[in-house]
């Protein structure tokens, strides 16, 4: 069978199945979700072993540290991706919610709500959470979900949807909901983005090269989730003991992920003083650090091993421990910078000076701006929205940690009582 008859007959499947999802409650759709979690949490061992299949095969084939880190589960995590289940089973049901309501002069009762998309494609890498994040967000909001992880994730991402799958055969939903597109060919995801008609929506979530190549390529229309350039500026009025911490934490507790910072901006005015503790602080955490000429100066006479900045280190997203530092002149020229180099993700201040904090904000073109606080804060858990189906960078229709309510659209019902239009 070729890839695009496939995947016409996958999303015929599902969508047939989302009927199911359609006609369920929303009680109906949270027990779903947690029998999902229960299964996860009872066949841990089964998933962790489909796992280190995949990551012996990444080891093998010398993976790249940060996609390895994207790649792992653990104990930890699998209770984490099953709790994020939970979490999104837990929040208000994002369907048929009311969001106006008139009766025109002619009689007419008119009333917009949310409804699913549909069909909802995920083109992701190397993170098999996002099988189940995907999933579970998608099905309590109504969608059917086909789902093409790549290749290295091959084996966990099997594991996780069967596991799936068979904890939805006790529910009222069908487990022709979930359906797991093949990793093997590459054609596969060149018929889903081009199966318009059949897929009503596709969401990208990996590097740049491959959120660009989605959108690029697609027919179907998408949602343009963002690679993650992220900065933190320490401002001339910053509380330089909070600055450390929230910049060791920005960059170091998790950098493979996007909302890791990649840049570090000090003002001149507090350089002097702030350099050599940022400096000594990131080196002694590991960080590879490509400094401007001003920081350069700062980590030669502190004997920290720096290289100069290039163009091409300021607008890098590095997912490993390494960092670029530069010293700019006021707020102004930080968020020139960040215009420049950025990726409208996240960007945060530390500051005590509210006139300084305001500005950054209604200058920052951003998704999410911090102020005195970490960037790793980018997140949908951490928002309160349990998983996430990625983090968007556009402004059209959803921007920053999609939850359940991105997931939806609006249909207009009109009630009459006869009437015509003349």
């Amino acid at each position: 069978m070729d890839a695009a008859t496939l995947i016409a007959e996958l999303a015929d499947r599902a969508r047939r199945a989302a009927r199911t999802l359609s006609s369920a409650s929303g009680l109906e759709r949270e027990a779903a979700l947690l029998a999902i979690a229960d299964e996860i949490d009872s066949r841990s061992r089964e998933i962790l072993a489909a796992n280190e299949e995949d990551m012996a095969r990444g080891r093998a084939e010398e993976m790249h540290p940060q996609l390895l880190d994207r790649l792992l589960l653990t104990p930890e995590r699998i209770i984490g991706i099953a709790n994020g289940a939970r979490q999104v089973a837990n929040l208000p049901d994002p369907l048929g919610v009311t969001l106006r309501e008139s009766i025109l002069p002619n009689g007419l009762h008119l009333k917009q709500i949310t409804v699913p998309f549909g069909v909802v494609g995920m083109v992701y890498e190397a993170r098999p959470n996002v099988t189940v994040d995907a999933a579970v967000i998608l099905l309590m909001s109504g969608n059917a979900a086909l789902l093409r992880g790549s290749s290295s994730a091959a084996s966990s991402n099997e594991v996780l949807v069967k596991v799936m799958r068979d904890a939805l055969l006790r529910t009222a939903i069908s487990p022709d909901v979930i359906q797991l597109i093949p990793s093997y060919d590459r054609e596969t995801v060149h018929a889903l983005l081009h199966a318009r008609g059949k897929v009503d929506l596709v969401i990208p979530r990996g590097s740049a090269s491959l959120i660009r190549m989605v959108v690029d390529d697609s027919t179907v229309p998408t949602i343009e989730t963002g690679a993650g350039v992220c900065h933190v500026y320490v401002d001339e009025f910053a509380d330089l003991e909070k600055a450390i911490p929230i910049l060791l934490n920005s960059k170091t507790h998790r950098p493979s992920v996007c909302n890791a910072a990649e840049t570090l901006l000090v003002h001149s005015a507090i350089s002097e003083k702030f350099l050599p503790m940022a400096l000594k602080a990131l080196a002694n955490a590991g960080v590879v650090l490509h400094s401007d000429k001003q920081a350069l100066k700062v980590a030669d006479s502190l004997h920290i091993t720096s290289t100069l900045a290039s163009e091409e280190n300021w607008h890098t997203e590095y997912g490993v421990l390494e960092m670029n530092v530069g010293v700019v002149g006021s707020v102004d020229e930080a968020i020139d910078h960040i215009a420049k180099y950025g990726t409208q993700h996240t960007e945060a201040i530390v500051t005590e000076s509210e006139a300084a904090a305001n500005r950054f904000i209604a200058l920052s073109d951003c998704a999410a701006v911090m102020v005195n606080t970490s960037t790793r804060f980018t997140d949908g858990e951490q928002m309160g929205f349990g998983a996430e189906i990625g983090i968007s960078n556009q402004k059209l229709h959803a921007r920053g940690p999609m939850g359940l309510e991105a997931m939806t659209t609006t249909t207009w019902i009109v009630k009459g009582t006869g009437q015509i239009r003349g």
